[in-house]
């Protein structure tokens, strides 16, 4: 039996409404929560991080993720910032509304994948233009992959995810604190004995969950990077309804298949 597949809180069943429900973000939080058994980063260990307040209307907002990849360019997941009216981009934090520079763009400087699908949860990336911004020791852009390398799997390799994201399924709020995690790539065969194939395509990436290590609700759209280069493949787009700590595998948009994408949107390329 296939897995329910989640976005946000507490869903019950799969449906275009409830996969892509945005958890309402409580302003201040208390206590050491995380990315499910992860660890805690220090100051500019991550400075391609990006965190994404989002406006949906006068009463509602959640908290996401993003990786800056150009002086004027964030990158992250399409079912986060759809349907969405405007977006605080908050660079070079550390602890997650303490940036060191922060910019408010509205809906139409988001571009999100003419392809994008909510129902076969396709082409699940998206970009927000931002003003330029000036580089430091905590605000650097993602490397992304090179087009050489749009044939490999990176299956077996260890790569490293980091957010905002809830500490455990029983938590209904994001973390303060930027956290970390580092999981092994599987192939999308094994992901997709979870998921099903018409989920689990060529242009997901997806990593086990040993031990409950995993990304969470609120890291939607966060960068996931190589360990032994730091070049960016992937940003978080899924997991399983069970819950994020269950063990079941973590799923990816995979940035090899999007380099042209990009490169048409933002002049980026490598």
């Amino acid at each position: 039996m296939k897995l329910l597949i989640v976005f946000a809180l507490a869903l019950v069943a799969v449906s275009a409404e409830e996969l892509y429900q945005r958890e309402i973000v409580v302003p201040v939080l208390e206590g050491d929560e995380r990315i499910t058994n992860g660890q805690t980063a220090t100051v500019g260990q991550f400075p391609y991080q990006v965190g994404l307040f989002l406006k949906l209307s006068a009463l509602s907002s959640a908290w996401y993720g993003g990786s800056i990849i150009g002086n004027q360019w964030v990158l992250t997941a399409a079912h986060c910032t759809d349907g969405v009216q405007s977006v605080t981009v908050y660079l070079g934090a550390t602890v997650r509304t303490s940036a060191e520079v922060t910019y408010t763009v509205d809906k139409s400087n988001i571009i999100i994948h003419s392809g994008w699908n909510s129902n076969n949860l396709r082409n699940d990336i998206s970009l927000i233009k931002i003003p330029s911004v000036a580089y430091s020791s905590r605000i650097q852009a993602a490397r992304l992959p090179a087009i050489s390398s749009s044939y490999s799997t990176y299956a077996g390799d260890y790569a490293i995810a980091s957010g905002w994201g809830r500490i455990s399924d029983s938590a209904s709020v994001v973390t303060n604190n930027l956290q970390w995690a580092r999981m092994q790539v599987i192939t999308n065969s094994v992901c997709a004995a979870t998921y099903g194939t018409s989920i689990v395509v060529s242009s997901n990436i997806c990593v086990s969950t040993d031990g409950g290590v995993s990304t969470c609700n609120g890291d939607s759209g966060g960068p996931l990077v190589l360990e032994s280069n730091k070049i960016q493949i992937g940003l978080t787009s899924f997991g399983a309804a069970a819950g994020c700590a269950k063990g079941y595998p973590a799923a990816f948009t995979r940035l090899t298949s999007y380099l042209d994408w990009i490169r048409i949107n933002t002049g980026i390329s490598y």
